[in-house]
């Protein structure tokens, strides 16, 4: 999908901003601005989108492994870098110290809403000009609406809803983690597959499509599918999402899971608007594969779904934009 420039998103903008956390350099004088640096980082990858601030159609995008903040914070700087360093390659840069100090990053992270992951995340930056964190929800947020009031729905390998009002206060639903919450996202199918597979194992199920699909990933015996449990974390379990969708007009027990999920991202969205007004984006491979059941489930909500205008990494940069803003708006950490 090819989204317009960051130029147009941010004439769009009209919902006023407040950065979670801003941070300036790391030495005491930092070099001038002269590279934007949009990050978009979540459970299943890493995408980095570079302007050049005089000259936003100067540009680069990398993409890199998962930079979850619960993933650990030495991983998500380390995708970061790898996807700068492709992103900086198409300029023709080779990105060192000398290039950070150069650049303004913002990033929208999964799990930037938890305080200690936060603080660790920014201890750990390089020798930045300035640096903006949020948590990906509210990036994705303002680049699927350009900084328009409204909502997003997001369903990947977690779920989330955040919507940003004409005040630009945030209101969330869901969100709380895959262990505890997400529902409807890939990593909770895949949880609930696995459970339905270990019942098919041992009688409590019908061993159908689903449970062979899933047992072609973890091995068919007990000891396998143990060792597989043993060694399982969020964005193994979203791997066996496909599954679920792959094998629903087929086994009842997959598409029982798939009207489950729906369900459960539908009550996410309404949460979102007490006015049941607000434009919504539906956002995540997940909550794409889900919409024909939630068009099913739900026709009202349905209707208020529009296209999306931007990505991640373009509301990272409305959100730079806005702390390079000379009223700033935002709250220094």
């Amino acid at each position: 999908m090819t989204f317009p420039p960051l130029t147009t998103l941010a004439v769009a903008r009209r919902v006023p901003l407040r950065p979670a956390h801003v941070l300036g350099g790391r030495g005491a004088d930092p070099a001038p601005v002269r590279w934007w640096v949009g990050v978009d980082g979540g459970g299943s990858g890493t995408r980095v989108r570079v302007h050049r601030s005089d000259a936003p159609g100067v540009s680069g995008e990398g993409q890199a492994g998962p930079s979850a903040l619960g993933q650990g914070v030495d991983q998500a700087w380390r995708h970061i870098r790898d996807a700068a360093q492709q992103a900086f390659a198409q300029i023709g840069l080779e990105l060192d110290d000398s290039v950070w100090a150069a650049s303004a990053l913002a990033a929208g992270l999964s799990g930037a809403n938890v305080p200690g992951q936060a603080e660790q995340w920014l201890a750990a930056r390089p020798p930045l000009a300035l640096t903006v964190l949020d948590s990906d929800a509210v990036t994705a947020v303002l680049g699927a609406l350009g900084g328009r009031p409204g909502g997003v729905v997001a369903v990947g390998t977690g779920s989330v809803g955040v919507a940003l009002d004409a005040q630009g206060r945030q209101h969330h639903s869901g969100g709380w983690g895959w262990r505890v919450g997400d529902e409807g996202s890939g990593a909770w199918l895949g949880m609930r597959a696995i459970q339905h597979t270990h019942q098919a194992s041992d009688g409590r199920a019908t061993a159908g499509a689903l449970a062979e699909a899933v047992w072609a990933v973890t091995g068919r015996s007990v000891a396998e599918q143990l060792a597989w449990d043993a060694r399982a974390g969020q964005t193994a379990y979203a791997s066996l999402a496909p599954a679920v969708f792959d094998t629903a007009a087929q086994d009842p027990a997959a598409a029982r899971l798939i009207a489950r999920a729906a369900d459960h991202i539908r009550h996410l969205a309404l949460a979102l608007d007490a006015t049941q007004s607000c434009d919504l984006v539906l956002t995540g491979s997940v909550g794409q594969r889900l919409r024909p059941e939630l068009e099913r489930q739900g026709p009202d909500l349905a209707a208020r779904f529009v296209p999306r205008l931007g990505d991640g990494c373009a509301g990272a940069l409305i959100l730079l934009e806005s702390a390079l803003a000379p009223d700033g708006g935002a709250a220094a950490y």
